[in-house]
């Protein structure tokens, strides 16, 4: 490992919502979302020295991510937990004292992922979710800071006083927010502490950083970003590849994009964006040398994979970090023979460990 190499973040996927596979697109009982299954893989994660853990949530897939979270709390001691909360189905003074809850049950280490949803059956536009998102952010934060609220907003009418719990815990945790169109940018400069992107060429990562600083700077705020993918390493860069295309050998190219449109983000600005890169990738799906858009066609979301030896893996989060990036999540297939294979090869090459963050929190008309 380079110690003088800034410090960076790496966490792993558990998986909740239905998504490993040993072949992409053919579902195994072994591999469904479950307690038994996904508990291991944050176990081995923890085991394996990873600083931090995604646990997705989905409306119709997999399990509860906020019931597992509060499990897995008790069987973890120091991985942090980055719970994904879809907002539009949740209502916030009972989120807040959730979120309490959690922290004293993990003992502080609960970090947020907040994710901008409809209700489902609801048809908001962009701009309008975005902006709903906003205030619910902005309410949340001020509960959990302890504070009582009095908000008219467009989205949310609340006149509440804090739960008691949050006083006996360190306010509001760090909030992970990703999404790429204008509506997105804007949520995350006013209310995210890490702006997560999913896979992109580095140049399209450094411009997407520059500007959500400037972004940021109109709300004296400042932000880090994080870079969300999917991994494959092996000791040679053929053993990669091999492995990538083995990923593949059963997908039927129907039950592909029957996955990918059962999502509820699958028209998103980021959707998009990886189905754009899948079209201008080579034969066989790279768009760069270790860039892999494969994964993309059965998944939506993320849909790019670090792929090759362990050196080229290494270099490549360095040059992202060189970037800007100092948090990644990162999954692989099947996610705990990957987890393995990746901290044996590159974790011990990367100069790690939690993030030093705070959430910061402006006032809402600051925000409009």
């Amino acid at each position: 490992m380079s110690n003088n190499r800034p410090l960076v973040e790496v966490a792993w996927f558990a998986a909740l919502c239905d998504d490993d596979y040993e072949f992409l697109g053919v579902p195994d009982d072994d591999l469904q979302s479950s307690w038994s299954h996904c508990s291991e893989i944050v176990r081995r994660a923890e085991i394996n020295g990873f600083d931090n853990v995604l646990l997705p949530s989905g409306y119709s897939l997999g399990i509860d991510a906020t019931t597992f979270a509060a499990g897995i709390a008790t069987q973890t001691k120091q991985i942090r937990l980055l719970l994904a909360l879809r907002l539009g189905e949740l209502v916030v003074p009972q989120l807040a004292r959730q979120i309490a809850t959690l922290q004293q049950i993990s003992n502080s280490r609960l970090v947020i992922n907040a994710i901008s949803s409809e209700m489902p059956g609801e048809n908001l536009t962009s701009e309008a979710r975005y902006r709903r998102t906003t205030e619910y952010l902005y309410a949340l934060g001020e509960l959990l800071e302890g504070r009582a609220i009095s908000l008219d907003g467009e989205f949310l009418q609340l006149s509440v006083e804090p739960p008691r719990i949050v006083k006996q815990n360190l306010g509001c945790p760090p909030i992970y927010f990703g999404g790429l169109s204008e509506a997105a940018r804007d949520c995350a400069a006013a209310s995210a502490d890490v702006y997560l992107m999913w896979p992109d060429t580095t140049a399209k990562v450094s411009s997407v950083i520059v500007d959500l600083k400037l972004r940021a700077q109109q709300f004296g705020r400042s932000l880090n970003y994080g870079w969300r993918s999917h991994v494959i390493v092996r000791e040679t860069e053929r053993e990669a590849r091999e492995a990538a295309r083995r990923l593949l050998s059963r997908l039927d190219p129907v039950i592909g994009d029957a996955i990918r449109a059962r999502s509820l983000d699958a028209t998103s600005t980021g959707v998009n964006r990886q189905t754009e890169l899948r079209s201008v990738s080579d034969d066989e799906g790279y768009i760069e040398q270790n860039l892999w858009t494969g994964v993309g066609r059965a998944r939506s979301g993320a849909g790019i994979a670090i792929v090759g030896d362990p050196d080229q893996v290494t270099a490549k989060l360095h040059e992202l970090a060189d970037a800007g990036v100092s948090s990644f999540i990162l999954s692989g297939y099947p996610h705990l023979k990957e987890c393995d294979l990746f901290s044996r090869y590159v974790l011990p090459q990367i100069n790690h460990g939690p993030l030093s963050l705070s959430h910061t929190q402006v006032a809402l008309h600051e925000q409009n």
